[in-house]
C-alpha cells in the first residue's frame, strides 16, 4: 500500500510538492516542516508522532528500481 502524498499542509495550507520536506503521522495527516516543528512533532489531529515523509520525484508513479 502506497502513501497518499497529500499536497497541502493541514495546518497552514502551504503547498507541498512530492519533493518538499513534510511530516506525516500513522494516519497520513500531512504537515509542513514549520507546522510540525511548532507542534513538537505530535499530530494535532490524533496525537501520534509526526515523522519525515519520504520525498519522491515530482511525477514519479512507481519506483524505478529493478528487483531482478
Amino acid at each position: 500500500m502506497a502513501l497518499e502524498m497529500r499536497n497541502t499542509c493541514e495546518k497552514c495550507n502551504k503547498k507541498l510538492q512530492n519533493s518538499s520536506v513534510a511530516y506525516i503521522c500513522i494516519h497520513e495527516c500531512t504537515f509542513c516542516d514549520k507546522c510540525s516543528e511548532n507542534a513538537m512533532y505530535i499530530c494535532p489531529n490524533c496525537g501520534g508522532e509526526l515523522v519525515k515523509r519520504p520525498r519522491g520525484k515530482e511525477h514519479s508513479l512507481s519506483c524505478s528500481l529493478s528487483l531482478s
